[in-house]
Formats: structure tokens, sequence, C-alpha cells
């Protein structure tokens, strides 16, 4: 297994750092039941509900509970191969689930709450799917799509007591199986399909990023190195289950460096000042979450709250401002370190604890993943050129990166062409090799012979008070080519009026180069959004252009 490195600085770290999956690796059997081997009380999970009830649960728990699960779903008729969707919020099921499927050699499809009963039949037709694991919150939407999934033969339900209708009670299920699942000869491992993730679809439908038993341990380094968790720290990740952002920082890597999983199954509305209540109360060290989030929190009165056991602050999934990044400094006295990756992949680019942040910053890239920033013509770009962020996958794919997308070979093939990855987002770099993000090369603005990055322009509109959400796109201009436009929802107290829109237009020159001031702004009450979150330009896009 991988021993922690403790360098001095990111050139000891690219010199030093190697990653050699053990071999025919399969988590739940060579981690999981492994710690629960040799220390079946060891702390795993420390799982507050939305009622703020603690409980602990460790290794020993969930090596039982996912091989009472692994026989009970092959008695149900699950085995190597089948898909499983899995719905379940933040419940500690979830683990179970996901261990369970791994122990089986089955495949995980972790799915979000605010599927429709269409999303969930294109879902389950699509890739097959024969099981579904959900929360009690979500069974009329299955229920609704279950006549329209023919392959859809195995539903439980967590919540429910006893079995009813066509469920299967989860709780019955896992009381009435074997607790002892030996680990068979021909248990699915390193490059057998593992888990499945749809990515969030800001165009057209979803796809099916498809990952292998070996992707667990490539998060070595989400967990090890840039959330920097050591042996009995408690890290936070604010994600949802259905996500792969949450097996990023609420499973594998954490559990591979020594740490406790911290779960907060919050429902509803979020609210800053109760995540940081938590924060203080269960004494958490290590917090990931999206800049978003951090944008609430600074507003909040943190010298309120006892923020002392926090040590040590990341953040993905967008791109962090610079006054949040320098407020979270200022009131707390540490950073927070950026990282960059894809459902495609595991962490590829990230500030680490050994190099000085720089705000706005994605870091440099992670060992083991040789990126390049390419030209059209696929030639390396110099220091302050954009290009397309590529990751070399020949002679050697880095651990972590998907197999493909499943059913689409073509999709597949047009990313992963003449040695490379082509992950579709643009950058460029400074001379001290830092990354700077850009956004997906289909957002990009060409505007009187200008590149505009979207995010460049939002974050400026956000540091201003009325602003609390902007999405920037480009629309056709025939002077220019493309106009900057700006979509914003205001904060309460200011209405749209010519005034404020001049001023915003007057704050974006002050806060970035002056060529990049939206020229159009819009105001809404809201953005158009993936169920994740991301923001949908193409739609505001194709509304601007009569296309929607």
């Amino acid at each position: 297994m991988h021993t922690k490195l403790r360098p001095s600085s990111y050139e000891e770290f690219q010199a030093s750092f190697a990653l050699d999956v053990p071999e025919r690796y399969n988590f739940a059997f060579d981690m999981v039941d492994a710690a629960a081997a040799e220390n079946p009380d060891r702390l795993a999970m420390v799982h507050v509900d939305d009622a703020d009830v603690r409980r602990e649960y460790t290794f020993g728990y969930f090596s039982e509970q996912s091989s009472r699960l692994a026989n009970a779903l092959k008695g149900l008729g699950i085995g190597r191969g089948d898909k499983v969707m899995i719905i379940l919020h933040r419940r500690v099921e979830f683990w179970t689930v996901m261990l369970a499927l791994h122990k089986l050699g089955a495949l995980g499809v972790p799915s979000p709450a605010l599927l429709t009963a269409k999303d969930i039949t294109y879902r389950v037709n699509f890739a097959s799917i024969k099981g579904a694991i959900v929360d009690t919150s979500v069974r009329a939407t299955v229920e609704a799509a279950n006549p329209d999934c023919p392959t859809l033969t195995t539903l439980v339900l967590a919540g429910l007591d006893q079995a009813e209708g066509p469920w299967q009670s989860f709780s019955e299920v896992v009381a009435g199986a074997s607790p002892n699942f030996p680990r068979p000869a021909d248990a699915a491992c390193g490059e057998d399909p593992a888990t499945i993730f749809f990515s969030s679809g800001t165009t057209g439908h979803p796809k099916m990023v498809l990952h292998n038993f070996n992707y667990p341990f490539g998060h070595v380094m989400t967990g090890s190195y840039w959330h920097d968790i050591e042996p009995g720290n408690l890290h936070l990740t604010v994600a949802d289950t259905g996500w792969a952002k949450s097996v990023w920082g609420k499973f594998y890597g954490q559990w591979l460096a020594g740490g406790v999983v911290f779960v907060w199954d919050f429902r509803g509305k979020f609210e800053p000042a109760r995540l940081l209540k938590i924060i203080a109360e269960h004494k958490v060290t290590n917090f990931c979450a999206p800049p978003t989030i951090y944008r609430f929190l600074v507003r909040e009165d943190l010298s309120a709250y006892d923020l002392s056991a926090l040590r040590h602050c990341t953040t993905a999934g967008e791109l962090l401002n610079d006054s949040v990044f320098t407020t979270w400094v200022e009131k707390l006295g540490m950073p927070i370190y950026e990282g960059y990756g894809q459902t495609e992949t595991t962490l590829q680019i990230a500030t680490f604890p050994f190099m000085k942040p720089k705000a706005g910053s994605i870091g440099k890239p992670c060992p083991g993943w040789d990126i390049r920033l390419l030209d059209e013509n696929d030639e390396p770009c110099p220091p302050g050129v954009e290009g397309e962020i590529c990751i070399r996958i020949d002679p050697k794919r880095p651990v972590g990166l998907f197999s493909c997308y499943l059913q689409d070979e073509a999709k597949t093939q047009s990313v992963m062409f003449g040695g490379y990855y082509r992950t579709g987002d643009k950058a460029w770099m400074d001379e001290d090799g830092y990354f700077w993000f850009l956004g997906r090369i289909d957002d990009l603005i060409k505007s009187s012979g200008y590149r505009i990055g979207p995010f460049e322009v939002e974050s400026a509109l956000i540091t201003h008070p009325a602003v609390v959400e902007a999405a920037v796109t480009g629309v056709p201009d025939p002077d220019r080519g493309q106009a900057v436009k700006a979509t914003v929802t205001l904060a309460a107290g200011y209405e749209p009026s010519d005034a404020l829109t001049k001023e915003l237009q007057n704050h974006v020159k002050k806060v970035t180069a002056p060529y990049k001031y939206p020229r159009i702004v819009e105001y809404v009450k809201e953005l158009p959004k993936t169920i994740s979150g991301k923001i949908k330009r193409a739609e505001i896009r194709a509304k601007d252009t009569g296309k929607a």
C-alpha cells in the first residue's frame, strides 16, 4: 500500500512520487476488509443526520454490513457485471452499497435524488440497469419510471421496514443475510469495470463515464496530498452522493489516507450558518467545498464559531474568486487550496500544502499525470498562451483515468486520440508553471480578436455587492463577432436599472481588463443549471440566438 511522502517542495514531490497499484486491487476487500481485520473498532465515519443526530461507524461495521448486503443482493439475482442505480442522498447505506457491489463485481451507478422519472427511464434503459437501491424520498419517482424500464427487476428501499409491492426492505435483506462474504478467487479487480458516473450534461444527454477497480487507488493523491489528511483527521466534503465528487471527498482517498469521513446528511435548502455550526461542534479538521459554498460562508460572522480544529481547506468544481480566497485567509489565517479534475479523472492539477497558493490558480500537474497545454495544431503552448488541457495516455495511462464512455465508442475516440485524452477545457500556464483555468472550449468568447474566458468576467461581477450569481456568454455581434453578455441574479435590495448596468460595467473595467466588460447585462431571478448545480451557458446561448 502507499506510504505518504513528506516533500518540502513541488519539485521534490514530482521526483519522488510513484503510485504502484497493488495487484488485483479491489477497494472493498483490500482496504475496508483489511482495515477491519486489523482493527474492527477503527473509526471510519462520523454521520450527522438532518436532525443533527450524530452516529459513529467503524470499519468492522462497513466490512460486515457490505458482506451481508453482497450476499443479499446475490440472492436477489445481482451478480458480476450487473448495473445498480444508487439514489441515497447521504445516508450511511450509500457506503455499504458501494462496497457490496465492489465485492460482487457489480457496477454501482450513483445518481442524484433530483432526477425525474424521465431522467431515470433514460439512464436505466441506456445502461441496461438491473437494480435500484434508493431512499424513500424518491420511491414515487422510481415507481413512475419502472413500467418503462424492462431491465429494472430488483428494487430495494432504504427506510422501508418490511418488503411491500415490488420493493425489498434494505434493513430486512441485510439483517437476514450472512455476515461472511469470502473473497472469490476470481473477484473483480484491476481494469475490470467498477463504477459508472453520469456526467452532469450541460449540453444534451449526460455521458456514461466508466471507471475500473483501480480508480479508487488513484484517489491517494486526493486524500493524502491535496486534502492533506493525516490518520484520524475528520474530513468533510460538501457533496451529494449522486455525483463523482462524493467519492472524491467522502470515500476512497480519505479512508486510504487513514482519515475519518464526516458526513452531514442535510436535506432541503443549504444554510451557511448551520454548516459553520456543524464544523465547529464536531471539530472537523479538513474541509472541501465548491467555491459557491465558500462565497456564502465568508458572508457570515466567522468569528462567532470555534473553528480552531480546522487545519486544511480545499476547493474544486469551479474556480475560486480572488476576493473569497483573500477574505478566508484574513479571517481564518489559512489559504484555500484549489484542485482540478473531471468526472472522467481523479485529481489532475492541484495546489498542495508544500506549495504557495496563488489565488485563482488551480496549481500544478499532479505526479503521474503528464499534462500538456496544446494549441489547435497539437503544439505545446508557451507560458502565457492558452491551450487545451491534454493528458498523455501513450505509453502509459494515468491511474484514475476513465476507461471509456460506455456504449459510445465515437465519443470516446473523439477525446482520446494522438496519444492524449483531450479534456475540452482551456487554460494557460504562467512562468512559474501554475495553471490558470479559463473554461470549456465551447464557452470561450471571441470578441474583436480577443479570446475571453467567462470565468474572468463572472469573477469580477461577483465582487460587486449587487451580484449574487453571474453567467457570462457570447452573443453574435456584427462588428465584434461576439459581444460579452452577463446574465445576472441580484442580491436583496437591488433592482435592475440602466444605472446599475452602467455601474456593473464600470466595476468590471476596474477589476479586470477593460475590453472584457459585458456590453449587455440581463437580469434574471435564477440562472439555468444542471441538477448538479453547473450553469447551463449553452442554454443561455441558445435562447439568445433563438435556437432554444
